[in-house]
This record gives C-alpha cells, sequence and structure tokens, in this order.
C-alpha cells in the first residue's frame, strides 16, 4: 500500500476532510490532495505531525512493510524487460529505482529489481554497463546482511566480485570470510523427506532443480580450468576443458548452443579465427530456438522454458560484439569472418 493510500484511508477513519487535514498540518487542501493522488509527497519535516494526527505511526505512514506479493513482483519484473526493449534501460532503471522508494522495505522487491537490472546492463549490451556499478551496490550491500539465507548470499557473492574486480582483495576475503560454513544441504533434505512422504512431484521438482544447478556449476568450473590453463600455457589442457564443456552440457541437456560457448571462448581468447568461425557456425544456427526442458525427462517439472526472447538478446549481443568490440577486431575482415555473412544475414531476416 502507497503512502498516498495509507493517508487517505487513515484520513476517512478519523472522519476527516482534506481540508481538516490541511488545517491542522498547516498546508493547503490541494497539496493534501496531491498527496492521496501520489502525484507529490508529503515534505519529511511534515511527516511526524502527520503520523500523530492520522493517529499512526511512520513506519505504517511510510508502507514499510512487505505488501507486495510474489506475482506482483514477477508482474512487474516482466514489464522491466518490456520497458528496456521499447524505451532504453536508463527508462528501465528510474522506473525500478522509483518502485523500490515505494517499497522501500519489500527485500522481495529490491531482490528482484537489482538483480534483473544488473543482468540487464550485460545482457542489452549497453555502451557503458560499469557506469551503473556503483549505483546498484548499496543494494547488493543492504541485502548482503538479510536474514533471508538466499538473499544474503546472493547478494554477498556480488559483493565479493565488485571488490575483486576492483583489486580490493582484502576487502574481498574478508566478505568471503563472513559466509557461514555448513554441512547441511536444505534443498537435499527437503527432497529426501518429500520422497519418504511419497510427494514425488516435490520431490522430482528440487532433484531436477539440482541437475541445473549442478551443470551450471560445472560449466562455471570449466571454463575457469580452462581460462587458467591457458594463461599458463597448456594448451592442451585448455582445450581438454572446452571439449569436456561441451560433452558435460550436451549430455545434461541444456540449450543447444551452451556446449560450443567454451569452445568459442576458448578460440577468442587465442585469437583463432577458423576456431572461432567453427564455433559460431554451431552457435547460431539454434541461438534462437526455444529451450523447452520439460521435453527431456532430467527437467519434467521445470515449468515454461522458451527462452526465445532471452534468446534474441544474445544473438544481437553477440552480432554487435562482431562488428564492433575491440575483442573481435582480430576476426572482422578476415577471410573467415566473410564466410560467417551470409549465416549472419540468414539469422537477421528470421528474426525479422
Amino acid at each position: 500500500m502507497k503512502i498516498g493510500t495509507i493517508i487517505r484511508e487513515k484520513r476517512k477513519e478519523l472522519s476527516l476532510t482534506q481540508e481538516q487535514l490541511a488545517d491542522l498540518l498547516g498546508v493547503s487542501a490541494p497539496a493534501v490532495h496531491k498527496w492521496e493522488k501520489g502525484t507529490t509527497y508529503p515534505d519529511i519535516t511534515t511527516l511526524p505531525a502527520l503520523a500523530r494526527v492520522l493517529h499512526t505511526d511512520l513506519n505504517t505512514l511510510l508502507s514499510f512493510q512487505e505488501d507486495l506479493t510474489a506475482e506482483e513482483i514477477a508482474h512487474f519484473t516482466d514489464d522491466l524487460d518490456r520497458l528496456v526493449r521499447e524505451e532504453g534501460y536508463e527508462a528501465a532503471f528510474q522506473r525500478g529505482m522509483d518502485e523500490i522508494h515505494q517499497y522501500p522495505n519489500c527485500e522481495a522487491l529490491i531482490y528482484s529489481v537489482v538483480f534483473y537490472l544488473d543482468g540487464a546492463r550485460f545482457l542489452y549490451g549497453l555502451p557503458n554497463p560499469d557506469d551503473y556499478t556503483d549505483r546498484l551496490m548499496p543494494f547488493y550491500d543492504t541485502m548482503s546482511h538479510s536474514q533471508t539465507p538466499e538473499i544474503r548470499d546472493a547478494a554477498l557473492s556480488m559483493c565479493i566480485a565488485y571488490h575483486r574486480n576492483r583489486k580490493d582483495f582484502v576487502r574481498a576475503e574478508e566478505l568471503i570470510n563472513t559466509i557461514p560454513s555448513t554441512h547441511i544441504d536444505k534443498e537435499e533434505q527437503l527432497a529426501s523427506l518429500y520422497t519418504q512422504q511419497e510427494k514425488r512431484e516435490d520431490a522430482q521438482r528440487l532433484w531436477e532443480h539440482r541437475i541445473l544447478q549442478s551443470a551450471t556449476e560445472l560449466q562455471t568450473a570449466l571454463i575457469h580450468l580452462m581460462e587458467i590453463a591457458e594463461k599458463e600455457d597448456r594448451p592442451q589442457d585448455a582445450q581438454f576443458c572446452a571439449d569436456t564443456y561441451q560433452q558435460v552440457s550436451s549430455l545434461l541437456h541444456v540449450t543447444k548452443w551452451i556446449p560450443y560457448t567454451a569452445k568459442f571462448q576458448l578460440a577468442s581468447l587465442r585469437q583463432d579465427r577458423a576456431a572461432c568461425l567453427s564455433a559460431l557456425r554451431n552457435i547460431l544456427p539454434v541461438l534462437k530456438e526455444p529451450w523447452t526442458p520439460q521435453t527431456c525427462p532430467l527437467y519434467r517439472h521445470m515449468g515454461d522454458g522458451d527462452l526465445t526472447a532471452l534468446a534474441q538478446s544474445l544473438y544481437d549481443r553477440i552480432i554487435e560484439d562482431l562488428e564492433h568490440s575491440e575483442e573481435f577486431a582480430f576476426f572482422r575482415g578476415s577471410p573467415e569472418y566473410e564466410q560467417l555473412r551470409p549465416l549472419l544475414n540468414e539469422m537477421s531476416d528470421s528474426g525479422k
């Protein structure tokens, strides 16, 4: 519930008109009208008197409570995504901040909005994504002290990455050492309990999530091992990790283009034009294909996995990087790149 609605409801409970409330506060009746309509807000110096007149407290008056449902938050995040695509990232960023200011204690909203905005700045290829880092980090810092483990751990990971990227290794290590150690796996315990209770669908859903999560963890570890091996001039080890990444991804039935991403990344590190071309020939034709995990026995209960919009964004990002990023300057203008052009044109036409 927003502050304007609270003012209106509390005023009516006390049988006060807008004019009477205005007189008690020493403000104009139009000012009260605008507060209740949500077009303006009371001055901070007016809030204590307003709370006393309405026989309430500041927490209630300022709506310091989680009064958005999970469905409302999900719908709002979807709206942000549409706003990014239709009006640009900055418009969506400001809309997200406005909503957070309306519900400053709705931790679930802050979590969803901040993590979405953080990912979207890279997904949609902002020219200067780091411009928003310092505006997002205070939210992560606050959430890193959350009493909700999932929110706390995710935010803490982002804070650690922030300081690590800035080469503030002392602070990064301090934060790492605050991570609680536990040998109890909540998800595994619940899945085992549901199995014993014969709640098979609930158990399946948890185990399926574990498989997908494990796939992501394995892929991340293999990418890091590949990069380390390449930096240490161990090309055979790096290639082995890239090959293993492809095999693991294929075995775990993730989206069709993901198995080739490690080889593409390795080829980019090596500035190997032929290998880049080979990887892209595997990635681009299937990038826009929707992933429907429920058709696979490993992910029967994963819900709607149609990632067409995401794939389109990733495709656009790849094309943008190939055409303009310094990382791929070695590739542009080469015979290998010209071989790729018919496929790029075909894919662009198919997306229209």
